[in-house]
């Protein structure tokens, strides 16, 4: 329909209801000249009368009032319709898919979704468990998790997390059969669990790092994973050695069920940042999402 159809429909249709082109004129924020050359512009076009006009009213003829019957509710609608859309612009929702690994996502994500959703039914969120460096571009992802040196250059990256530290552990029954390792090598001789990396298949190596000097050691032992839930029973049921992140442990390192060995050689590292493309377009549910993952430590 051409919107100057549509302009003359709006017009007629005001003037018809209110029976006044002078509270018709103030309703559309028109001059009553212009409303009433609008409005018989549609009766040329149409080629029949459509309102009744005297110097003290205004009425629908016949012919109007068919019209009003027959457009005044599909319009009525039409407007329903946009100022849905207007709200849903303004009224957080949609779905928000994130990529995180494991940790990132019990001990970041998970807490700052839990408080947020309860306020806001329309939003969903989708995370998936990964620990390769997806391609959240090409994965259709909103948004993914990584360590603050992994990020590329070319995302926007917000910092979700404080720094963080990494501790190799083992219960007490296991350190009285082993002697602690006092060096990375010497974690070769013990029997460590191990995580299988699920993007990759390989085995991830254990990272440290002291006095400047960074170790990558593959570790050797009777049981591999690929989650931190399962490493974490293996290390409490003296099965080996683990290598988690640190605040995974404070509890059993304070209950004294593990031990830590190596603290020397795990410095801090920069923690968890959301990373997304530059060029993206924030909706309110993602701006919102955002705001609430961002650290203020």
């Amino acid at each position: 329909m051409p919107r100057d159809n549509l302009n003359e429909l709006t017009a007629f249709l005001a003037v018809a209801r209110e029976k006044s082109f002078t509270r018709a004129a103030a309703q559309l924020g028109v001059s009553q000249s212009a409303l009433s050359h609008t409005v018989r512009a549609l009766e040329e076009r149409l080629g029949v009368r459509l309102l009744t006009r005297t110097t003290r009213s205004v009425a629908p003829t016949e012919a109007g009032e068919r019209l009003v019957r027959s457009v005044g509710p599909r319009l009525d609608e039409i407007e329903a319709e946009l100022a849905a859309l207007s709200a849903l612009r303004e009224k957080p929702a949609g779905t928000i898919r994130i990529t995180a690994g494991e940790h990132a996502a019990e001990a970041v994500l998970w807490p700052a979704i839990a408080r947020l959703l309860p306020d806001y039914p329309d939003i969903k969120v989708e995370i998936i468990v990964d620990y390769g460096l997806t391609d959240i571009v090409a994965e259709r992802y909103d948004a993914g998790v990584r360590l603050g040196e992994q990020v590329a250059h070319d995302m926007i990256a917000v910092r979700i997390g404080p720094d963080m530290r990494m501790a190799v552990v083992g219960s007490p029954a296991y350190l009285a059969r082993q002697p602690k390792p006092r060096t990375p090598q010497e974690l070769t001789t013990h029997n460590c669990i191990n995580l299988r990396l699920p993007t990759y298949g390989g085995l991830y190596a254990w990272e440290f790092e002291k006095a400047g000097r960074e170790l990558k050691v593959r570790v050797e032992g009777q049981l591999i994973f690929n989650t931190a839930r399962l490493r974490m029973n293996a290390v409490l049921a003296g099965l080996g050695l683990a290598y988690l992140p640190e605040d995974q442990l404070r509890a059993h390192l304070a209950d004294g069920r593990l031990v830590r060995v190596l603290a020397d050689w795990c410095p801090p590292f920069p923690g968890y940042h959301l990373y997304y493309p530059s060029r993206r377009q924030a909706t309110p549910a993602f701006s919102l999402l955002v705001d609430a993952l961002r650290y203020r430590g």
